[in-house]
């Protein structure tokens, strides 16, 4: 049965494989960047690789096949399905598909800009119905107070956004190579800056958590 755990929350299996969930959720990353770097060379390697395409359809298969193994790792080692990389493994599945059979690279460039807008546009979204989504995500990791919720949702909702953006001006005006590379080197490292920056305010809005009286 999967059990629901955040993302950043870490279970009894976490902590005993830290490097392992590390490895899971940059693998798929770095298997992408690798298979179009050397997609000539995998292609004289092993030549049924030649009916997918050039080297970008070649690393979104290897991708995709990189993205399940993830996932099925996760499951039965660390024992539950991240919520971010279960969807986002998902829109790889089906937009990876969709590359590959039509021969358009567009798909698979424009998995980003739809994952990304899809968290922002949820986040922002369920602000305007009065739910702080990101709590049910983050709430075992941190107990923060309703304004601080509020913020740190349309931070992150507001930071979605933007890779959205920046995904689309990056693969619509440099190369492949260089929006592969920036997928890989370039918004891994944005992220990490962005979250390490919401610390102050997650330290000004945690609340202590409940004490339960013995009845």
């Amino acid at each position: 049965m999967t059990t629901s755990e955040s993302d950043i929350t870490p279970s009894a299996a976490d902590r005993q494989h830290p490097m392992l969930k590390l490895a899971l959720e940059i693998g798929p990353l770095m298997v992408f960047f690798f298979g179009n770097l050397r997609g000539p060379w995998l292609v004289q390697q092993f030549p049924a690789l030649a009916s997918l395409g050039g080297p970008l359809f070649v690393a979104t298969a290897l991708f995709m096949a990189a993205t399940v193994l993830s996932l099925v790792v996760s499951k039965f080692v660390l024992g539950h399905l991240p919520i971010m990389p279960f969807i986002s493994g998902l829109v790889v599945l089906v937009f990876g598909s969709l590359s590959i059979y039509l021969q358009d690279e567009t798909f698979i460039k424009m998995k980003p800009t739809i994952i990304n807008t899809l968290f922002g546009v949820a986040l922002l979204g369920g602000l305007a119905f009065g739910k702080s989504l990101l709590g049910y995500v983050f709430n075992a990791a941190f107990q923060l107070d309703e304004a601080g919720w509020r913020k740190l949702t349309i931070r992150w909702g507001i930071f979605f956004l933007f890779l959205a953006v920046l995904n689309e001006v990056i693969w619509r005006n440099f190369s492949d190579d260089f929006w592969i590379a920036f997928k890989v080197w370039g918004t891994m490292p944005i992220t990490i800056l962005f979250t390490l920056a919401q610390m102050p305010l997650i330290m000004k809005h945690t609340v202590a958590p409940a004490v339960e009286t013995e009845k």
